[in-house]
């Protein structure tokens, strides 16, 4: 445990540095929050030191799989604990002294899901909304390192077929390791000063752009207005996010083949198949709003499009209130709560390969029914699917489905309509953010919700975010022995 704890404790640290910057927003603007944030950063930097000191240099033989298991849901346990301070010890009317609230702020935030109870954000302080936005944009590049670096060596859900150099923990594959590391922490942060630049220049202001840049990047979602992008009435602005939700929905090892000189690894099949589902249902929702006079010819593609990206990357964003949209729309979107982007990105969801990896599946099934003594083989590009990779991916969306099914009836027992609950439990599940209906749909928030199904769905979103297995695995007593 002391290597996982070394980890842990270096994370925390990491942490409680990044709160200096909001520290110091509301410092320059005179907040009186600046206090939370200076208690948040000294328990971070406690917590953090007394876990890292003593077991400093207890990482020299690295990481066995066990630790591994135990290393993920830890570390995003306590930086959401730890991220919560400052929301728990603000004076923000939702937050301060609410822990339920402050806990499912900080989740939804590090997993990247930006379902909020919040508020009134046009008022907030500053540094409540550039913690906000933080912890997103670290949540997107810490679950980037995990999707490329742990969960392919874990085998969950069927990442094995995602192994590369960067999860090879060997000696001699380390220097290329950090190399790749690097890479894509560079194309991280490039990306989101585009964005800050792009934004500015579009016509917001210079705290909105970074704000939104953080969470566009991190296909997070929190925004600094209530009516999140519908706050923002130019076009550009508009079609801009959606191409940097893109970019964070996009694998992030192919922007290092890119880089190293392979321009054709964007075309991977994986995005190919994200481009062509946005594609076909911005088409048919634009000309749907079109032709039914909600919106005039640009604005319908344009609202359209955006919401379509918004929910497939699982950023949460919002152009306008699709829920009134009418009941075929909301069950378009719904369906799509559940999918999410590309493995090795930021976005959610249940990921594009997966829903390949059963369509290959389902066809080879299909074929052999037709032609019992054919031979087809399951591939997915150039590589032939291991049986213990379809084994995976099975298994991965039963017990997603399975806890999803649990969430919903959950939430349900607590009180809230069904259309509230299905949804809730899928946004959170899916690190979507807003659910559907008058309550928590685009136009609401989670605040009304029981402090009750706060927890439930931050339980949710962290299952989400690690992949479900990661979690439900320590519940064995079997993990535990030896």
């Amino acid at each position: 445990m002391r290597p996982v704890l070394l980890l842990v404790g270096q994370v925390l640290l990491a942490a409680s540095g990044f709160m200096l910057l909001p520290l110091a927003v509301d410092l320059h603007v005179g907040h009186r929050d600046w206090t939370s944030f200076a208690m948040a950063t000294c328990v971070a930097a406690l917590v953090g030191a007394a876990l890292a000191w003593p077991n400093r240099g207890m990482l020299r033989q690295g990481l066995s799989r066990k630790q591994a298991f135990i290393l993920t849901p830890l570390s995003w346990t306590m930086v959401a604990a730890i991220g919560a301070l400052p929301f728990y010890f603000s004076e923000q009317p939702q937050l301060g002294g609410n822990l339920a609230n402050s806990v499912f702020e900080s989740v939804s935030g590090i997993t990247t899901t930006g379902a909020t109870v919040m508020t009134g954000l046009e008022q907030a302080p500053p540094g409540i909304l550039l913690w906000r936005a933080l912890l997103q944009w670290l949540g997107g590049i810490g679950i980037i390192a995990t999707a490329i670096a742990i969960l392919p060596t874990l085998g969950i859900g069927g990442m094995q077929l995602f192994r590369t150099e960067s999860s090879d923990r060997s000696p001699k594959a380390m220097p290329r390791v950090r190399q790749i590391a690097m890479t894509i922490g560079g194309v991280y942060l490039g990306l989101t000063l585009l964005a800050v630049l792009v934004y500015w220049w579009a016509g917001m202001a210079i705290f909105d752009a970074v704000a939104h840049a953080l969470t566009s990047i991190a296909t997070g979602g929190y925004s600094t207005s209530d009516a999140s992008f519908g706050a923002w009435e130019s076009n550009g602005i508009q079609w801009f996010a959606a191409a940097f939700m893109l970019s964070g929905a996009v694998p992030f090892v192919l922007y290092v083949r890119m880089l190293a000189g392979d321009g054709r690894a964007i075309f991977d099949r994986q995005v190919k198949a994200m481009l062509a589902l946005v594609a076909l249902g911005a088409a048919g929702m634009g000309l749907w709003l079109a032709a039914t006079g909600q919106y005039g010819l640009e604005p319908a593609f344009r609202h359209a499009t955006f919401n379509i990206v918004s929910v497939i990357s699982t950023t949460g964003y919002s152009s306008a209130d699709y829920g009134r949209w009418g009941g075929g729309m909301v069950a378009v979107f719904f369906g799509l709560l559940f999918v999410g982007g590309c493995t090795g990105s930021t976005s959610g969801g249940i990921k594009i390969f997966r829903f390949e990896v059963t369509f290959v599946m389902l066809r080879a099934h299909f074929l052999r029914l037709i032609h019992p003594r054919g031979v087809f083989p399951r591939t997915y590009g150039p590589h032939v699917i291991p049986e213990e990779v379809i084994g995976s991916v099975v298994a991965f969306l039963a017990v997603y489905f399975i806890c999803y099914a649990t969430g919903t009836i959950v939430l349900m027992g607590l009180g809230l309509d069904f259309l509230t609950s299905a949804s809730g439990a899928a946004s959170a599940l899916s690190n979507v953010g807003p659910g559907l209906g008058d309550m928590i749909g685009p136009a609401g928030t989670f605040g009304p919700l029981p402090a009750t199904a706060k927890w439930v769905l931050s339980l949710l979103m962290l299952l989400g975010r690690l992949e479900v297995f990661t979690v439900l695995v320590l519940f064995l007593p079997r993990f535990w022995r030896g």
